[in-house]
């Protein structure tokens, strides 16, 4: 089945439900020099579609180490776990901010299992987050 190619009035509206953060790391695109792009939840090559509802608003970062992962192992259990889903998993529910608001922790094993795969606590996003909070714009609001 040839891939199913994703309107630009989409993928806007995709970015426009995120409030233009990544999905996954809640990182915002107007501080990111990378791009962002359209995940799918599902990927494509396991039966995933181009619907809205399977489609996440992702950072190159977040995009790239996804890539067609739906599961991954949690560190605390060793055991697998399906990774977050933003359009039926409540963010808030599976991950909260460490003490300082720069590494996300994982409470659930879908979240411990997100954070690993996706290398939520990245170099790089530790520094974007440092950065961020000396100009008050993070963490961002919805995920406290």
């Amino acid at each position: 089945m040839p891939k199913q190619r994703i309107s630009k009035s989409d993928k806007l509206w995709v970015a426009a439900r995120a409030n233009h953060h990544c999905e996954y790391c809640r990182c915002l695109k107007s501080y990111v020099p990378g791009p962002f792009g359209i995940d799918h939840i599902l990927p494509e090559s396991k039966g995933g579609g181009s619907d809205l509802e399977n489609l996440a608003y992702a950072c190159d970062g977040c995009n790239g180490h996804k890539y067609q992962k739906t599961e991954a192992i949690d560190p605390l259990t060793s055991l697998s776990a399906r990774l977050f889903h933003p359009r039926t998993d409540k963010w808030k529910e599976h991950f909260r901010w460490s003490s300082d608001f720069l590494k996300i922790e994982g409470i659930t094993p879908e979240g411990r299992a997100t954070i690993a795969a996706l290398q939520l606590n990245r170099v790089e996003l530790i520094n974007y987050r440092t950065a961020l909070k000396t100009i008050n714009k993070h963490p961002p609001k919805e995920t406290l």
